[in-house]
């Protein structure tokens, strides 16, 4: 009995550390094709199917922040390029969001599309207190709107977001 115990808080404890050693705060950067630095984070699984997934991040040039998504399957570069329709979200306090569209681009030797929206000023606080529970992405004419309901860490967004806000205040104090 009490090896069963000790056992369970064992897994508990290991759990708990890995966690918190895994956690959603390494900030990477790179220069953008304009030449502005940006800092985002890996890229998390949103959703995964056999025939699609998306996955994204936070990105910020310290001054805007944007939702960066990547879309799988993704149409070519001529047809990818004219994607430039809003992003709706849906959090989960049950409201819908707009976020602008900001670009498109093709890297990793075009085999990644990314798709960047600005988060709005006014909307950052609703995406510190609440997570992503659906996406919707107009993937152009033969496919119309791409829906996308968050299965896999769904509060990832807010992580980062609130990484880059503690980063950003801690760089001011200094």
């Amino acid at each position: 009995m009490k090896a069963k115990i000790i056992r369970r808080l064992l897994a508990l404890l290991l759990a708990t550390f890995s966690v918190s050693a895994f956690s959603q705060c390494e900030i990477i950067n790179r220069v953008s094709p304009d030449g502005s630095m940006q800092y985002y984070m890996e890229p998390v699984n949103f959703y995964w199917t056999n025939t699609k997934s998306l996955t994204g991040c936070i990105v910020t040039d310290r001054e805007s922040y944007f939702l960066e998504l990547r879309p799988l399957p993704f149409p070519q570069k001529p047809a990818g390029k004219k994607l430039k329709n809003d992003l709706v979200v849906k959090l989960s306090d049950g409201k819908i969001y707009e976020l602008e569209h900001y670009d498109t681009r093709y890297t990793e030797n075009d085999t990644v599309m990314e798709m960047l929206y600005l988060i709005k000023k006014e909307d950052i606080d609703n995406l510190l207190q609440y997570d992503v529970i659906e996406s919707q992405i107009y993937m152009g004419e033969e496919e119309g709107i791409r829906s996308y309901v968050f299965k896999l860490h769904k509060s990832a967004l807010k992580e980062q977001l609130e990484c880059f806000l503690r980063e950003e205040e801690d760089r001011k104090k200094k």
